[in-house]
């Protein structure tokens, strides 16, 4: 056995000879940034060791960082096993809170009907709390106008939470944060891989319920509620999210048929999820479509009324995975793709999340020159998603990037003199300088060309199965957080998008979060949809027969 040491938090665990850093600091409760669970390839679990602990480490398989890197004594943590008594020092990562996330959609308006109601009587002096007409609780004096209710958004990456009266049906406060599990794996099927063991299903289901929680708690003493007041709770999210959230296991969403353990369109007792609100309160999961395509997509469908569209309208949220529908003459039509999580800045060399110092925002100057925006106007220190998309396709749009994806040559005809100089090598390999301490590498460009193949592989089949001819879309709608915050000259430079669509992209925002809100304040939408979801038309697209060669057409820029 071999003990190690990690500060700053100063915690011990003794771990069988050749554990992985990684591997011990699970054990030991300390959270390193793991997005890609071990598997080498994010690059985002880096630690430092002493020049002595580094002896007694051995790296295994390739790793993403430099032989500088590597001298200043950084190893990935998932990388280096132990061989004797070291000490870590794991960095401090981002505030889990402290993240550019839109908790804001558009949404239809919805009759104030809610689920949950309270009628107060005098002779008692009692007020009794009802769900769906039946009674739930009883409390002691007039609490009638104290009702609430919350909405989650439970989105592979981030968090948000609404508190929302149910007397008045208006937002009283509203917090987002980092999904905690996005620390041990970034992608859905690694969840699902964890939460397949009853360890790893607890340490994904505790860590989500913690941080909800606590945004919970953020909420409401900003509006200055009693959180014994919060009856409902309305978790919105994809299916696997759903199942991590409540505790059930995820295996039969990792192998075919995908078919979900979870009953939803059903209420849980809100206790047994360990979601603190009033006692006898309830956790609704609103109705999934398919395994992968679950009740943020239900309930993006809900908040732009898509199958009331007399137009024929493609829906796309986009994120770590791509879900999308479309709708024409009343028929609907939905699939999901993998994008994985380039978007959102992981298996990017110098990916980040949207928070201070991320580059979001890149563009050429007519002189050739670069102008980049950060958040929070710092110095650049890595790229978010936004600036990712933003980056890529004005390398495309001015032949940097050619359309298999591949850096061009410095001296290449027609490139701009200031953009040539910017074409360098880093780690022997072609790369794009940004700043002196950030640049774009070719893994990059060829990890965005994967994410937005799979998303355009997606609404190639949606327009062929609903025999739609990109001509005859009226609308395109672009759902997600992350989505939000992209342009539509990015999407379409990129080829996410058909070009033709450029005139009829429209952002709305955190639909899964206002879809959330209908279905608290009015209980007939939950209905309505549980009816509806029945009648989507789901493509599979691991049954179509020729997806390797649409997949591969989408790769080009």
């Amino acid at each position: 056995m071999v003990t190690v040491q990690f500060l700053p938090d100063d915690k011990r665990i003794s771990v069988p000879e050749g554990s992985t850093i990684l591997e011990a600091a699970r054990a030991a409760g300390v959270t390193i940034d793991s997005p890609c669970n071990g598997a080498v390839v994010c690059g985002k679990c880096v630690v430092q060791l002493s020049p002595e602990d580094l002896a007694r480490v051995v790296e295994k398989g390739a790793h993403q960082l430099s032989a500088e890197e590597r001298s200043r004594g950084q190893v990935l943590a998932c990388a280096a096993e132990v061989h004797g008594d070291i000490t870590v020092v794991v960095p401090e990562g981002a505030s889990l809170r402290d993240l550019k996330i839109r908790s804001n959609g558009e949404a239809a308006a919805v009759d104030l009907a809610p689920h949950m109601t309270k009628t107060y009587l005098p002779e008692l002096n009692a007020t009794r709390v009802y769900a769906g007409g039946a009674l739930l609780i009883e409390e002691e004096g007039d609490t009638a106008d104290e009702s609430y209710g919350v909405v989650v958004d439970i989105g592979t990456t981030t968090l948000v939470v609404a508190l929302v009266s149910l007397t008045s049906g208006s937002q009283l406060a509203a917090a987002s944060a980092l999904n905690p599990q996005s620390r041990h794996a970034q992608d859905v099927l690694s969840r699902i891989k964890i939460g397949s063991e009853q360890r790893g299903l607890e340490e994904l289901r505790s860590g989500v319920i913690g941080e909800i929680n606590a945004l919970i708690g953020q909420t409401v003493a900003e509006a200055g509620v009693n959180r014994n007041r919060i009856y409902e709770v309305i978790f919105s999210g994809n299916t696997c999210m759903l199942h991590l959230a409540a505790g059930a296991d995820p295996a039969p969403l990792g192998k075919y048929p995908y078919t979900s353990t979870l009953t939803c369109a059903a209420w849980l007792p809100a206790q047994a999820t360990g979601i603190k609100i009033a006692h006898g309160g309830v956790v609704y999961l609103p109705p999934i479509i398919s395994g992968y395509i679950g009740a943020d997509i239900t309930a993006g469908l809900q908040a732009v009324r898509l199958h009331e569209s007399e137009e024929t309208v493609l829906f796309v949220d986009i994120g770590t995975n791509g879900e999308m529908a479309i709708a024409r003459n009343g028929k609907l039509w939905a699939t999901s793709t993998a994008a994985g999580p380039a978007f959102e800045g992981m298996n990017i060399r110098f990916g980040m999340r949207a928070g201070e110092g991320a580059i979001e925002r890149c563009s050429v100057q007519p002189d050739g020159s670069l102008e980049l925006r950060t958040i929070a106007g710092t110095e650049a220190v890595g790229i978010c998603g936004s600036g990712l998309m933003d980056i890529v396709a004005e390398l495309v749009a001015h032949g940097v990037v050619g359309k298999n994806g591949k850096f061009v040559r410095p001296d290449s005809e027609g490139i701009p003199a200031k953009l040539a100089e910017r074409l360098v090598e880093r780690d022997s390999k072609p790369a794009f300088l940004l700043t002196e301490k950030v640049w774009l590498t070719q893994k990059d460009v060829r990890q965005v060309q994967l994410a937005k193949g799979a998303i355009r592989a997606g609404v190639e089949f949606l327009l062929r199965e609903a025999s739609v001819p990109v001509n005859e879309l009226q609308q395109v709608l672009i759902a997600g957080s992350f989505g939000y915050h992209l342009t539509v000259e990015s999407l379409t430079t990129i080829g996410l998008l058909p070009a033709g669509t450029a005139g009829r992209i429209s952002f709305v925002g955190n639909t899964a979060k206002s879809g959330g809100e209908a279905f608290l304040l009015n209980s007939a939408s939950r209905h309505e949809m549980s009816d509806l979801v029945q009648q989507v038309q789901v493509v599979e697209l691991a049954n179509c027969k020729d997806f390797d060669q649409v997949f591969v057409a989408a790769l080009s820029f």
